[in-house]
């Protein structure tokens, strides 16, 4: 997507004006983001998937019976829902992308980030009132209405330390004030970007609202420091440690001095300052599935040359669903393909090949590792055979 181009999912902002003036800066409101947009799935399917094994779905109930909110947990049945008042609840569907394809197609409109950013898509229903209270998140996020209508306030940025109500597994604020000129309904196909620790509120204002949410995932400073410690610990010999040859004789021995914690210093940082090692690490950690059960490894390991003919005789590999791929060039012609938190050696070209969102059939196997790259990834789970998904 040329970043020069105005586009009307941006309210006219090129994406380059976009990301210099909003993204992770301030919000954006952008009418008509999606014209005449229809929303890809109805409230009952949307209830039919909290109630499925393994999807991640919540109920989030104000003026509840145990309290003046409840959260609670799928999978759920019909009598929930039967039991539900006519206003002031909220139900909220996580990852709905990997579930139905018309949902997932929406990700190809946000192009123009990373596409190793991207989290999941969140689906969520409510009645009139249904709200899960004024809060913030900790990640870039874009609200689209895909039918009915919500009011949403924005109260501004809020610190880490900002009081929460207790006792509530919600994050919901003691506190929210709404800032001038941030108060709006939004129609099907208006669309709210919010950056991180942005305090927000929508409540629903119809019987028939349903807001798409498309996150962005950012690891936290205490996630990257811990899972790159881990990743680089498991690579180091155990030789390698404190040394301290050619000390001066200590004025006192029980004190750690200044040299002794410039020795430890200088042993993490030389350990963990390696450009390669973090770009492995990142990759890796990035292309995680959101749920590693999602992925179904090959029983028996793939025959390449069985896979070969088979993609030759038109039929193609799908990606699975809620597989992440990403590259890095390694230099020269070769690459690290990532996909799904595991790391290969490959050409450039097939490599961003397979990390773009284009076919996987016969045309890979232009390049020569196709055949041993794709069978691997068969096996892993990231890649599947239609006919695998239908059964």
């Amino acid at each position: 997507m040329p970043s020069d181009t105005p586009l009307q999912l941006l309210g006219g902002l090129t994406a380059t004006d976009f990301l210099r003036e909003h993204w992770q800066r301030k919000p954006l409101l952008i009418r008509g983001a999606f014209p005449d947009f229809e929303s890809p799935l109805e409230p009952d399917e949307l209830a039919g998937l909290a109630c499925e094994e393994n999807i991640e779905a919540r109920l989030v109930e104000e003026h509840a019976p145990a309290g003046s909110w409840q959260v609670s947990h799928g999978p759920f049945d019909e009598a929930t829902f039967a039991r539900l008042p006519e206003r002031d609840w909220t139900l909220l569907v996580q990852a709905v992308d990997h579930y139905v394809p018309e949902v997932a197609a929406l990700l190809e409109h946000f192009t123009f980030l990373p596409r190793w950013r991207l989290d999941d898509i969140m689906v969520s229903y409510a009645p009139p009132g249904g709200s899960v209270g004024p809060h913030v998140d900790q990640y870039d996020v874009f609200l689209l209405q895909a039918s009915g209508r919500r009011r949403w306030q924005l109260g501004g940025q809020v610190p880490d330390d900002a009081a929460i109500l207790d006792g509530l597994d919600l994050r919901i604020l003691e506190r929210f004030e709404v800032e001038a000129g941030q108060d709006w309904i939004l129609e099907p196909g208006d669309m709210l970007y919010l950056p991180p620790a942005w305090a927000h509120h929508g409540v629903s204002q119809s019987a028939d609202c349903m807001t798409v949410s498309v996150g962005f995932r950012a690891p936290s400073a205490d996630e990257a420091i811990t899972s790159y410690a881990d990743y680089i610990g498991e690579q180091l010999p155990a030789s390698r440690r404190y040394a301290d040859a050619g000390m001066a004789p200590p004025a006192d021995p029980a004190e750690l001095d200044d040299a002794a914690l410039a020795r430890m210093r200088a042993l993490i940082l030389e350990t963990l300052d390696d450009p390669d090692q973090l770009a492995q690490w990142f990759g890796r950690v990035m292309t995680q599935p959101k749920y590693v059960d999602q992925l179904v490894p090959t029983e028996t390991p793939t025959d390449p040359d069985a896979l070969v003919a088979a993609l030759r005789a038109g039929e193609p590999l799908e990606r699975s669903p809620g597989s992440r791929f990403a590259w890095r060039a390694l230099g020269g012609d070769r690459a690290t393909l990532f996909a799904d938190g595991d790391g290969l050696a490959c050409s450039v070209g097939l490599a961003r090949a397979l990390a773009d969102a284009g076919p996987v059939d016969a045309g890979l196997l232009a390049h020569e590792e196709a055949p041993q790259v794709l069978a691997h990834l068969l096996d892993a789970g990231s890649l599947a055979w239609p006919w695998d998904e239908e059964e």
